[in-house]
């Protein structure tokens, strides 16, 4: 039941991808050097990303990729007539 339930685990981490990674709206820019760094997109707001970049070599910067869910449109309701 244990191996179960670790297999389970296992395939449902490895089914993420690098786009489901970029679905969100602000990105953490980690400095390793002046010619080097790396992107964290994984913030939904900038204080959580400025909280992670408190004392370190980062800045906090919106997403280029991001594309925010379109809104959902309310069905149109059919008129009936009345007798």
């Amino acid at each position: 039941m244990r191996s179960l339930f670790l297999l389970t685990l296992l395939a449902g981490l490895g089914l993420t991808s690098a786009a489901q990674a970029r679905d969100y709206p602000v990105c953490l820019r980690v400095y390793l050097n002046y010619h080097d760094w790396y992107d964290e997109c994984s913030y939904d707001t900038m204080q959580q990303c400025r909280m992670s970049a408190s004392g370190r070599a980062a800045d906090c910067m919106t997403n280029p990729w991001y594309k925010a869910p379109e809104p959902r449109k309310k069905p149109r309701r059919s008129q009936r007539q009345r007798d």
